[in-house]
């Protein structure tokens, strides 16, 4: 439910960004966030849990769109520093939802971690709207119609399928792993405890903090393709070890996979530069829509996929985490072969097509 709705607004949210700015769209939307972790704190049956999950989706829709917006209008020339910079502070969330939340959760109880969870987006709702200075929109003289339209020429874009789609699969492949399956797979595959799960957690989230940071950085002092095509490369590199279930290193191989993978978040700093301004919105939520969409069903697919191997004593089989995750990495190495011929700079044309 919190993927769906995420993804589904993704598209919305590109036309409210580029028509009302990032401060008052991402103000009213943690709002909604700080209900849904409200109503999740509260609900007695399955349907409630479900419509606190939606709401937190909802909300939450344009935590990093809404900054990426905002840095497209601000800082152009440091892109990628402050987008990595900016994730790497996003990245603590998933740090959060480590060992940090089971002991949170096993010292309070879930719902009174939900509770603190509504106060803290309601602060942060508080925050962005008595903080963030507001910008005029260039877009916001625009037809809904013409705005819409624009999607056309996002998704009519070779350029844009071919830097969009690394990222869209790379990150949806994490999104599902770090999210849901990498837990299961360490008690099934690697034999870990709760807290030694956690701890894997832990681990592989911390490396996605660090990485969000240095791939920031150093895309901006050296070539941005070449940085994005060498850490996707690595991230998949780590992918087939943990498909092909090597356990010896998995901390490091899991640090490294999130580490690498984050690189692929650069597909914003690549393709912001080829659209006008009052478009960037829309361009990267129709990125982001498909990663999430994606990402929703790669969650349902590994879990198909292993309900076709006997499940004993609770546990999966080992051989469909094997099927399922080389099928992910087959997928990412097909998107990184149709990039890696591409050279920066090509697609400046998109410029001019999506302002027309």
């Amino acid at each position: 439910m919190y993927l769906l709705t995420f993804a589904a607004f993704q598209l919305p949210l590109g036309v409210l960004l580029d028509r009302y700015g990032p401060r008052r769209v991402v103000g009213t939307l943690m709002c909604f966030a700080a209900a849904g972790a409200l109503v999740f704190a509260l609900a007695r049956d399955l349907g409630t849990l479900a419509l606190g999950r939606a709401l937190i989706g909802l909300g939450v829709s344009a935590g990093l769109m809404g900054a990426i917006k905002a840095f497209s209008l601000w800082f152009p020339a440091r892109l990628a520093t402050v987008n990595g910079i900016y994730m790497a502070f996003g990245g603590l969330g998933s740090l959060c939802a480590t060992a940090p939340a089971e002991w949170l959760a096993d010292a309070y109880g879930w719902r009174a971690m939900f509770f603190m969870l509504a106060a803290a987006s309601l602060a942060a709702a508080a925050l962005v709207v008595l903080v963030v200075p507001e910008r005029t929109q260039p877009a916001a003289g625009q037809t809904l119609r013409s705005q819409v339209a624009v999607f056309r020429a996002v998704f009519s874009s070779v350029v844009f399928w071919r830097v969009a789609l690394p990222y869209v699969i790379g990150q949806s492949i994490y999104t599902a792993l770090q999210g849901l399956w990498l837990g299961p797979w360490l008690y099934d595959v690697g034999g870990q405890d709760r807290s030694s799960v956690a701890n894997y957690l832990l681990v592989s989230a911390l490396g996605y903090v660090f990485g969000s940071a240095f791939f920031g950085v150093v895309s901006d002092r050296l070539s941005r393709m070449v940085v994005y095509k060498v850490g996707l490369s690595i991230s998949l590199v780590m992918l087939v070890l943990i498909a092909a279930r090597v356990q010896t290193g998995l901390a490091a191989i899991l640090a490294l996979y999130a580490f690498s993978g984050i690189s692929s978040a650069l597909c914003y700093a690549i393709l912001t530069p080829l659209f006008p301004p009052e478009v960037t919105g829309r361009m990267s939520t129709a990125s982001n829509m498909l990663m999430f969409g994606l990402s929703f069903a790669l969650q349902w697919g590994i879990g198909a996929v292993l309900k076709l191997y006997p499940v004993v004593d609770g546990h999966y089989s080992p051989t469909g985490y094997t099927v399922a995750f080389a099928t992910l990495a087959a997928a990412q190495l097909a998107a990184i072969s149709w990039l890696l011929p591409m050279k920066s700079g090509s697609g400046s044309h998109l410029r001019r097509e999506t302002r027309s």
